[in-house]
């Protein structure tokens, strides 16, 4: 009996910690690799775990990127995920371990500041908004999947869920304080958010001014004197990496240039891909209960006024959607526990519908996220044929497509394996250096045999029966080796249908 309710009492405390870490850790398990807009902190950890203080050796020396990053989040992490890493090392495991470990430690982090946040939801609404908190966080596919990715949006998500947390307890300086860390050091434009959560609380005189000034000047002086010690040193070179970021993109507007998207492009396209069924749930749940309004008003705030820029992504409001979840969760609750009345009934077989629609889709984006990888598996298979024994050295060259889409320094295996990055090569030019292996994206290069072809995701097409939906594959990554290393065509390739 008393072991039972130990068990009992384990899975009330850690139950749903259990559920939503055990998907994000499916999630690492089954599409481990990262791309482009992950590149600076990933590579950072692998830095940080590997070559320690040999700074001249840091990838972001030679690859800096368009805008610096900051290192204390990768330093955070990697000082979390070392021990796992360093007995990795000892039993002689791939670096690819080393990658699972950092994503592993890094959705650790991000849900421990979820579980604050929910257990303060728990207290304001009750167990039932919770366990609806849970249940919509669970069958949604961006934010467990985002969760562990080393982005600095997500590096910021963490310390927004704690500003929620301290915002619903009525620790509001402490909100502030928090938010004011996530916009000095990771995400300048949480500054939109610190903004709408600010005024509202002055306007409802929650808090004063003097006492904005007097609790948080010296957090704010604390992040930015931090930030540029750690991260000057770092980059050999006085920085403050989010003010670089802030001109970047807030002043010059050179965002744009990766892309732009209508003013309305987050409330009809980022919102309802990454809400699903809370979306609607969530707009429904402002009518229900005027506490929330509260909350999500200044998140719909933010939102807008992120519009205005025009580059747009789904990343840069990720921290949004625990606030909507919340009120998604409310009007949940009141659907449930009024499901035996008329009009209700009805409302409760929408809600079941929604959530069967809301697995559905996210497993579907699980499905086409496993195929966007294409050249961390190109990788990976090139790694399973052999040389292990080769003498000779087998230099392969990763393009920038390939570098973008799946391919991290923790994918790099030991020798007879050397790598190269090597950028603004041209393609008759090839065959002229010294390169074994090519993997990118074009499918005929002189000097070289395609070995074999790496499929990634291109779109989904509608058809009749079930399921409705198909995901069309096709080549994205090509394998090519030297054609004056013969000795490498002894190996049983798969070949390329061009």
């Amino acid at each position: 009996m008393a072991s039972n309710s130990k068990s009992e009492t384990f899975l009330q405390r850690y139950g749903y910690d259990l559920l939503l870490a055990s998907i994000a850790a499916l999630y690492v398990l089954t599409v481990p690799y990262t791309k482009v807009e992950e590149s600076f902190n990933v590579q950072a950890m692998h830095d940080i775990l590997y070559h320690r203080t040999s700074l001249d050796n840091y990838d972001h020396l030679e690859f800096p990127g368009v805008v610096p990053r900051t290192f204390l989040g990768a330093l955070l992490v990697s000082i979390i995920a070392a021990p796992f890493v360093l007995t990795a090392s000892l039993l002689h495991l791939p670096k690819f371990y080393a990658l699972v470990t950092v994503r592993m430690a890094l959705g650790c982090i991000i849900l421990y500041t979820l579980r604050f946040f929910r257990r303060q939801i728990r207290n304001k609404f009750g167990h039932q908004v919770e366990a609806f908190f849970v249940i919509l966080t669970a069958i949604q596919f961006h934010f467990l999947f985002y969760c562990t990715r080393p982005l600095p949006n997500i590096l910021a998500l963490g310390l927004v869920n704690l500003a929620y947390g301290y915002w619903f307890e009525g620790r509001f300086y402490a909100a502030l304080n928090s938010l004011i860390f996530a916009t000095a050091v990771f995400r300048c434009d949480m500054l939109l958010l610190l903004c709408s959560i600010g005024l509202q609380l002055l306007l409802t005189k929650k808090i004063s001014v003097w006492g904005a000034l007097k609790h948080c000047t010296g957090m704010a002086l604390f992040c930015i004197g931090l930030t540029i010690i750690v991260d000057s040193i770092m980059w050999k070179r006085l920085l403050w990496p989010e003010f670089e970021v802030f001109w970047f993109n807030s002043v010059l507007n050179k965002s744009s240039e990766w892309g732009t998207n209508a003013f309305h492009w987050y409330f009809t396209s980022a919102l309802p891909r990454s809400l699903l069924a809370a979306y609607p749930l969530s707009l429904f749940g402002l009518f229900l209960d005027r506490r929330v309004r509260t909350f999500t008003f200044p998140v719909l705030a933010f939102i807008l006024l992120y519009s205005k820029l025009p580059h747009k992504e789904l990343r840069f409001i990720i921290s949004s959607v625990p606030i909507f979840n919340v009120s998604a969760s409310i009007a949940s609750n009141r659907i449930y526990n009024n499901r035996k009345k008329m009009i209700w009934n009805l409302l409760f077989l929408i809600l079941l519908a929604l959530l069967l629609v809301s697995l559905a889709g996210t497993i579907t984006s699980f499905m086409a996220s496993c195929w966007n990888y294409p050249s961390g598996y190109a990788l990976k298979e090139l790694h399973g044929i052999g040389f292990h024994n080769d003498a000779d050295e087998q230099w392969v060259h990763i393009d920038t497509f390939s570098a973008m889409n799946g391919i991290s320094r923790f994918c790099e295996s030991d020798l007879p394996w050397r790598y190269s990055k090597e950028e603004q090569i041209s393609l008759e030019e090839f065959q002229q250096r010294n390169f074994t292996f090519l993997i990118n994206e074009y499918p005929v290069i002189n000097g070289f045999k395609c070995l074999f072809t790496e499929d990634g995701f291109s779109r989904v097409r509608l058809k009749s029966g079930f399921p409705p939906i198909l995901l069309v594959k096709e080549p994205k990554v090509y394998v090519h080796g030297s054609l004056e290393n013969q000795n490498i065509f002894s190996q049983n390739w798969s070949g390329c249908s061009l």
